[in-house]
């Protein structure tokens, strides 16, 4: 799967959902990066807002964007950021409290070691700690093995609620919400229990029906920092990815 250009990525393309004097909700295209990491040259989700605001004459040296979540650079979807440091750190102090729901959907690979329980039960949660391996990628360690080459692999908890949509032979639908964040948290769960989003290479999955990781950020809930009004966005996921 490869990553677009960033020069792909321009204002004309780039979907702001809600914006007032304290908060911006866009719906991030997938293979872009939601904030640069250091010594990275590509456009960003945050760069490319702050440039439309400044084009608008909307933002100077203490209002522009801040991140206060970030997506997977191919994962798209619903995300929000703060227009000002003071209520950056207000969201990110009250994140559990303030976002009553944030829901995912992805498309995933039905392999033969799928686990028959969440076949069956269709809704669920998934508890596997994860570690990272050294390309930063987080993964369930295998058999509950916490160590390598005599070394303790460091994990931390994570929890991934599931529910099956929908699946034919191929391929399942699940909505999924996240009680930890963790990085990678909802591919590697997913791939550990036989259930890898198509086009994730880096979690073992063997197809990649629409050059992307089918992975979408559709909802996101939560009471406004600065007014308290309760928000609601939600953008679907590609109709394409149906299995019916």
């Amino acid at each position: 799967m490869s990553n677009k250009n960033s020069k792909q990525f321009c204002p004309s393309n780039f979907d702001i959902l809600y914006q007032d004097q304290w908060i911006v909700v866009i719906n991030k295209p997938e293979g872009l990066l939601s904030v640069p990491y250091p010594g990275c040259s590509q456009k960003t989700a945050i760069n490319i807002l702050e440039e439309i605001m400044r084009k608008k004459g909307l933002a100077n040296s203490k209002h522009h964007p801040f991140a206060v979540h970030r997506l997977d650079r191919d994962t798209s979807g619903v995300m929000m950021f703060a227009l000002s440091k003071s209520i950056q750190q207000k969201i990110m102090n009250n994140w559990q409290k303030m976002v009553t729901e944030r829901l995912y959907r992805c498309l995933s690979e039905i392999t033969k070691n799928a686990d028959p329980k969440i076949l069956e039960n269709h809704d669920g949660i998934i508890s596997d700690e994860l570690a990272k391996n050294a390309h930063h990628i987080g993964y369930v360690p295998k058999n509950n093995d916490k160590t390598k080459n005599g070394r303790q692999i460091k994990t931390v908890e994570a929890k991934t609620h599931y529910h099956l949509i929908d699946k034919n032979r191929k391929y399942a639908l699940f909505e999924l919400e996240l009680e930890t964040g963790k990085k990678n948290q909802i591919r590697a769960h997913l791939a550990a229990h036989g259930f890898p989003i198509a086009g994730d290479i880096q979690h073992r999955a063997i197809t990649n029906p629409f050059a992307r990781l089918c992975l979408h950020a559709r909802t996101l809930e939560f009471y406004h920092p600065q007014t308290n009004e309760k928000m609601k966005f939600e953008v679907p996921e590609p109709v394409e990815w149906s299995v019916r």
